[in-house]
């Protein structure tokens, strides 16, 4: 008797990452939560690959996620909307972004309200100095009392369940002390903030997330090394601003 026909194996995922980056872990915490293998692929962002070259020629950045014989997926936060609908969910497998449209619409808003006007300004006011310097941490701090307004007492920014924003807020969690250390900058002092505070301690300690977090003292000895790098890039940032 023959055997039925098997199923074909599922196509292959890869996410072609550099240690350290939050916008890949985004991309390792959805992958986890959908209960998807994954294959890592390192790169080195200062001698970048072929590979990532190759896939993304735009941007050249990580994270870019590789599904199957398909063309890759870039940007972080379109590979986590991806990765929610290509991948089923069901009783255990989470939605990553509300099933309500207008929850999904508010989620997008304040994950862009994060990259733009609370990371970017955060990222510029660890490098540069003086006037600059002022008028990030001022944005940086404008923005974070937004977020923590937000929050209003709930565990999550989308309530009880890990989703879309808090991936996308991810870099306010380790990351940012992290960076506040190394940088000698402090935008958050003892007390302030406290619903964002409370946020960060319950994100870093879930399970799924504590899988795909960096180890913080390999993390702080890679910002340290690339203190005087991330430093020049900034001031000519700046510089042309």
């Amino acid at each position: 008797m023959s055997r039925p026909p098997q199923p074909p194996a599922p196509a292959a995922v890869k996410l072609v990452t550099a240690f350290g980056s939050p916008f890949a872990h985004r991309v390792e915490v959805a992958l986890t939560l959908k209960g998807v293998p994954y294959e890592l692929v390192m790169e080195d962002l200062a001698n970048k690959s072929n590979l990532l070259l190759a896939h993304n020629p735009v941007h050249r950045m990580v994270p870019v996620l590789l599904h199957g014989d398909l063309p890759a997926v870039c940007e972080s936060l379109v590979i986590v909307e991806y990765v929610d609908e290509a991948f089923a969910d069901g009783p255990a497998v989470p939605r990553i972004l509300p099933a309500d449209p207008y929850d999904r619409a508010a989620a997008r808003f304040w994950a862009n309200f994060i990259d733009n006007k609370c990371l970017k300004p955060l990222w510029l006011s660890m490098w540069s100095n003086g006037e600059a310097q002022e008028r990030f941490v001022r944005e940086t701090r404008e923005s974070l009392a937004i977020l923590d307004a937000q929050l209003d007492g709930k565990r999550f920014f989308g309530g009880d369940a890990l989703g879309f924003v808090d991936l996308a807020a991810c870099t306010l969690a380790l990351w940012l002390d992290v960076l506040q250390e190394v940088a000698g900058v402090r935008l958050v002092v003892d007390g302030e903030y406290p619903a964002l505070r409370r946020w960060a301690k319950e994100y870093t300690s879930d399970e799924t997330v504590r899988r795909c977090l960096p180890d913080r003292d390999q993390l702080a000895a890679y910002f340290a090394a690339n203190k005087a790098r991330f430093t020049s890039l900034v001031h000519a940032a700046v510089q042309q601003q």
